[in-house]
């Protein structure tokens, strides 16, 4: 609003192409989506593309209009055929594909870094997924990361070289699926507030993730708060504005 303004004050901008940008303010209407082209003054980050469910029209216009406001784009859960229809547009030269992620990455503005490192922490490798939707996402938000990967319960002396820049850190993200355990680990040995992230990794009694969705849930450690089953975006996400606030850079 405010760039919008000092164009028109400069002469850069006429009133009525103002009145026609003011026109998708605070959303935008595509027929089939309303665009919140607001949300990012209301939280520090534009509106997030969610693709299953969607056609791959319907995700190119979305991807376009959001790019369109010179923010950073994300869309998650997205497939590498629905990433070739946005870059075969040719409007996006620096779109990219994060396949461990799912994600389509479209990095316009450079968002200032967080002082310190969001550490992402996975209980085995096949929750490797989950993770690096959570480290896309949060790092489109300006955090710096770090993956610690496969430091489960079964080996936990794998996590103890890990402890000292555990400790350091605003808040951690732990990824668990089977038994859901590592969270409880993780939470009872630091003092900042523990995502913890349950994937549908396991077998049959895992009930694809609500096993380790329970464990967590009746964690014995304080402070460790959990998102839904998968969600790794919701972690980063959450972890994402904690640190900002922490860090007084929100």
């Amino acid at each position: 609003m405010k760039k919008l303004l000092q164009q028109v004050k400069k002469g850069g901008l006429s009133i009525d192409e103002a009145v026609e940008k003011l026109r998708h303010l605070p959303y935008e209407d595509l027929g089939f989506a309303r665009i919140d082209h607001h949300r990012h003054l209301r939280q520090g980050f534009p509106e997030v593309i969610y693709c299953p469910g969607k056609t791959t029209e319907q995700i190119v216009k979305i991807f376009s209009a959001l790019a369109a406001r010179g923010n950073n784009v994300l869309a998650t859960r997205a497939t590498e055929d629905v990433f070739e229809a946005i870059a075969d547009t040719g409007q996006f030269p620096r779109i990219r594909y994060e396949k461990a992620a799912k994600a389509i990455v479209l990095e316009q503005k450079k968002l200032r870094s967080s002082k310190t490192v969001l550490p992402i922490i996975t209980a085995g490798t096949a929750d490797l997924p989950v993770a690096s939707e959570a480290k896309v996402t949060a790092e489109i938000m300006g955090q710096r990361t770090e993956l610690i990967c496969d430091v489960g319960v079964a080996g936990l002396h794998r996590l103890f070289s890990h402890i000292p820049k555990l400790q350091k850190a605003n808040v951690v993200i732990v990824v668990a699926g089977m038994e859901g355990a590592l969270a409880s680990v993780v939470g009872g040995l630091v003092s900042c507030p523990v995502i913890a992230v349950p994937t549908s990794v396991g077998y049959g009694a895992s009930f694809k993730g609500i096993s380790a969705l329970l464990t967590m849930l009746n964690s014995c450690s304080a402070g460790v708060t959990v998102v839904n089953i998968d969600n790794g975006f919701s972690a980063a996400v959450a972890a994402t504005l904690i640190n900002r606030k922490i860090e007084g850079s929100s």
